[in-house]
């Protein structure tokens, strides 16, 4: 289990276009279609990583209660599915219908998009407001496998919240820790 921290896009950053292949509906999926009305939550995670699988009902909640808030959300894997078959779209489908993800599971098979997010480890987490422009970036919360700390998703909970209520989140943002998004080996 590696520590592998966020690179901390730059706030104000917009967000990269993507059209990637959803893993539940097995249909194309773009950033357009993803995007809410109020703001867009882009989650880089897999189904092995602990420190996914630490935080996945919290993603789940969190999801469910800023989904009906106007907040789009979706979830990209962009792990070598050669090398870790466990994090390959057939196995995220069963995964996201087991857990009832209530967002699109996309598969960025290319790894082209985790590049262009700059994604570093899973979960590794965006924020876009309603013109798609990033506002947080980093960590759910301070909880860990093994650290005792309570899951809360406080951080995210914080940005979201500022973000509906039109408030600068003046908070401190965090950087994900996480096990590294697993690289193919360039050819």
């Amino acid at each position: 289990m590696s520590n592998t921290p966020s690179n901390m896009l730059p706030l104000g950053t917009t967000a990269p276009y993507f059209e990637l292949p959803d893993t539940i509906s097995d249909s194309l999926i773009d950033l357009e279609t993803i995007k809410g009305e109020k703001g867009t939550v882009i989650m880089f995670i897999c189904n092995h990583c602990p420190f996914v699988i630490h935080v996945n009902t919290e993603i789940i909640a969190i999801a469910n209660t800023y989904l009906k808030k106007g907040i789009g959300f979706a979830a990209i894997s962009s792990n070598d599915a050669k090398k870790y078959p466990q994090d390959g779209p057939d196995k995220m489908k069963i995964h996201a219908k087991n857990e009832n993800y209530p967002f699109s599971y996309l598969y960025d098979e290319s790894q082209e998009v985790a590049k262009a997010y700059d994604a570093a480890c899973t979960p590794d987490f965006y924020v876009f407001d309603a013109e798609l422009k990033l506002i947080y970036r980093g960590q759910l919360d301070d909880s860990r496998p093994g650290n005792s700390k309570p899951i809360t998703g406080s951080d995210i909970r914080h940005a979201l919240n500022s973000l509906i209520e039109n408030k600068e989140n003046t908070s401190v943002q965090k950087p994900s820790i996480g096990c590294n998004i697993k690289w193919k080996n360039p050819s």
